[in-house]
């Protein structure tokens, strides 16, 4: 069984966590309402949520946003925000980089969705509250919900 998505934190920096406790959003604003994910297509997620709102979301952008530890610590470490790409190493000869599609989506409960992307990474699970706090449509980044 893998670790990866596992994160050992001081009690300093629980404390810390804790008191930067996110507003709880409404359950119909974390309730789907419908999901559409694009596999096939390559495109990416459309949620339709039960409080009226849409988000959308491309496959890239969801990989950069992967909530396991591993990726949450190295987004903290380098200071990229949430759904933006690592920046490619300067080399003469840039090797090609197949985009991020996810190899399989799988339901996790009722709460969330997990993706097998075709890099081989699998650690993070999609909950609806998370997708709905990175939604980063015109709407959600005028009213600074996106973390």
């Amino acid at each position: 069984m893998s670790h990866e998505g596992i994160r050992i934190v001081s009690a300093e920096e629980a404390q810390r966590e804790a008191g930067q406790e996110q507003e709880r959003l409404p359950v119909e604003a974390v309730t789907p309402a419908k999901i559409r994910v694009m596999k096939t297509e390559g495109t990416g997620v459309e949620i339709d949520w039960k409080d009226g709102h849409r988000s959308v979301w491309n496959f890239a952008w969801l990989r950069n946003a992967c909530p396991c530890a591993t990726c949450h610590e190295e987004r903290e470490k380098t200071g990229r925000r949430v759904g933006e790409a690592r920046p490619k190493p300067q080399s003469l000869l840039t090797m090609y980089e197949a985009p991020p599609r996810p190899v399989e989506v799988t339901p996790v409960g009722k709460y969330a969705l997990k993706f097998k992307w075709n890099d081989g990474h699998e650690a993070g699970i999609y909950s609806w509250d998370y997708l709905r706090r990175v939604c980063h449509c015109d709407e959600c980044l005028a009213k600074g919900r996106v973390l």
